[in-house]
Formats: structure tokens, C-alpha cells, sequence
């Protein structure tokens, strides 16, 4: 969807992030108002930019589901573009003919494995997860074993 925005709008946006719920796929796209666009937001005019990117989004529905469509290897029978100026927002919501289904766990899955999957443009990925919290202790475990015993208290460290 950003390169399509790039594309066809002479600019994309800075972030862009999709959410996939069900039959629904929401794309979320921020900060790509155009400079054109910018100067007739500061004259006062909201209603002609609104105006003329529904008019816009209409025209390019067909050519955005069909990129939707073989993305997803499903059928859009739904498309809605709403555009927020403040915050700078777009939100391009696509409804398909069924859910997710069974490819969602998978889906998710992957997300989880490929942290570079999701992320919005120029986002870097997230760190490593901490390692895990030992209940008993309220400490967090180190990737080195500790002995109990011990009053140093190497291998763990306490969590603020």
C-alpha cells in the first residue's frame, strides 16, 4: 500500500502497518498528506482535500484490491479509504469474501518467528526478549545456571 500511495500520489507515507482481523484487513498509513494537500489544510480547506481524496480513492479502488487480492490470494468484496488530518492518518480498510481461517495461527506464527514482518518503514526490530521471569524469585534468569545457595547472586538479576 505505501508504494502504491508513492506511486500514484507522488508521495508515501513515513509509516505504514497493516492489521489482518478475520475478514478484514486494516493498512494504516501515517504522515503522507502531500505538500499540495498541506497548503490547502492551512488555508482552512479541510472539506477540498477530503473531497478530492475520496474522489481520488475511488478511482484507484479497483487498481488497490486487485493488488489487495493477489497479496492475500483472496477476494475484496469491500474497500473503505478514510483520511484523518490530525493526526496525519490514512486508513485503507479492505473486507474479504471469508476470514482468515486456519491460515491465521500461521499467519501470526510467522509474525512471531520474523520479527522484521509488521514492522512499520524504517523501524528498526525489536531487541531480543528478555529472558524469562522466575516466578519463585521475582528475579529474571540469566542464560547461565546460579546455585541457589549462593548469596552472590550472579547468573540473575533482581526486576525494578
Amino acid at each position: 500500500m505505501a508504494q502504491a500511495m508513492k506511486e500514484y500520489y507522488g508521495k508515501g507515507p513515513e509509516t505504514a502497518k497493516s492489521y489482518m482481523v478475520d475478514d478484514l484487513l486494516f493498512v494504516v498509513l501515517r504522515e503522507g498528506i502531500t505538500t499540495s494537500e498541506k497548503t490547502m489544510l492551512n488555508a482552512g480547506e479541510q472539506d477540498i482535500v477530503r473531497v478530492y481524496r475520496q474522489r481520488f480513492q475511488n478511482e484507484m479502488a479497483p487498481v488497490l484490491c486487485r493488488k489487495i487480492e493477489e497479496l492475500t490470494e483472496r477476494k475484496v468484496i469491500g474497500y473503505q479509504s478514510q483520511i484523518l488530518f490530525d493526526p496525519d492518518m490514512v486508513i485503507e480498510m479492505f473486507v474479504f469474501d471469508r476470514p482468515v481461517g486456519a491460515g491465521a495461527e500461521a499467519t501470526a506464527q510467522g509474525q512471531l518467528n520474523n520479527t522484521e514482518v509488521g514492522l512499520q518503514i524504517g523501524e528498526d526490530p525489536p531487541s531480543p526478549e528478555p529472558p524469562p521471569l522466575d516466578k519463585n524469585r521475582g528475579e529474571v534468569r540469566a542464560n547461565e545456571p546460579t546455585d541457589s545457595g549462593s548469596s552472590s547472586g550472579q547468573g540473575s538479576r533482581a526486576v525494578p
